[in-house]
């Protein structure tokens, strides 16, 4: 099995540039995670790593897909899979970095089924996650398959989206499954760290963040996206900073309401970010200025040959 470093966390709290850092100091090349950086066009909402950034470190599943082109965990466990490969065979180590927990699961654990898995459904299910949070998944779990909803917890995204996926396209039970309880399937050896901070200054971060997306052209980005011909009704569009850009573009809010908007729906899904990584038991959590601590487990990942 290859060895993959993962860095995870909320969004704001500094992966890029501490995953940077790393592959540097590990000769390694950077495999995203993040569901909304594939996108082209789209660099200021999705704070996707800068031109220099991108020029220090090799990144991959970064800017290459259109706004209008659909994409799921299964197109990207499959993309990330080659890109995996290919770095192994240039003797380069691996870095998966970004807050999209489900894709990193995924490609650590799989998906449920080997083959067969609704691309469209799962997309879906991934975005209502995203937008409404996995309460709202699990209890749409809890009507469909009550078995399976009582023994996958409220705030497991992954089996909730895996459980309605399978009922969705099969309109069969999970819970019917022989395989449901073992969900222990391991594609790679991996070392996963998580960054970590207060989270009133997390909360903090962000809003200035989100100032700085302002100052930096957001409205301008979605402005000229819409003119390229991709309209606000996209589901990329519809995401955190394009949604609220577009509420003021057809003036359903005011400026300082879609400001306020921004600021706060961020906020939520850093905190729906931080309660899906919470519940890994896996992750080593770390500050971002931990540096020299995620060195030394590095380094003993990468030399241990157990």
């Amino acid at each position: 099995m290859n060895r993959i470093i993962v860095v995870c966390g909320p969004t704001g709290i500094g992966k890029t540039s501490f995953a940077i850092r790393l592959a540097k100091q590990f000769d390694a090349e950077i495999v995203g995670a993040d569901s909304m950086q594939i996108y082209k066009y789209m660099d200021i909402g999705t704070a996707k790593p800068s031109s220099e950034e991108l020029s220090q470190v090799p990144h991959h599943l970064v800017d290459f897909l259109e706004p209008d082109k659909d994409f799921d965990a299964g197109r990207y466990v499959s993309l990330a899979d080659q890109a995996i490969k290919e770095i192994s065979a240039r003797g380069k180590n691996i870095i998966v970095a970004g807050g999209t927990g489900f894709y990193i699961k995924a490609l650590l654990h799989g998906l449920f089924r080997t083959s067969g898995v609704c691309r469209d459904t799962i997309e879906a299910l991934t975005r209502e996650l995203e937008e409404k949070g996995c309460k709202y998944l699990h209890e749409r779990l809890v009507l469909c398959d009550p078995a399976a909803a009582r023994k996958i917890h409220p705030n497991d995204s992954f089996r909730v989206i895996r459980a309605l996926e399978v009922f969705e396209t099969t309109g069969k039970k999970i819970s019917d499954h022989q395989d449901f309880h073992n969900f222990s399937t391991k594609r790679y050896e991996f070392l996963k760290i998580g960054l970590y901070m207060d989270r009133q200054e997390l909360y903090s971060r962000i809003n200035k963040r989100v100032e700085m997306m302002l100052d930096q052209g957001l409205l301008k980005e979605v402005a000229t996206l819409i003119e390229k011909g991709f309209p606000l009704t996209l589901k990329s569009m519809q995401s955190i900073g394009y949604r609220h850009m577009g509420m003021f573009i057809e003036n359903r809010v005011d400026w300082q309401e879609a400001v306020r908007l921004l600021k706060r729906d961020t906020r939520r899904y850093a905190k729906r970010q931080f309660t899906w990584f919470r519940r890994d038991d896996q992750i080593h959590w770390l500050l971002p200025s931990q540096i020299p601590v995620a060195q030394e487990l590095i380094k003993n990942f990468l030399d241990n040959d157990t």
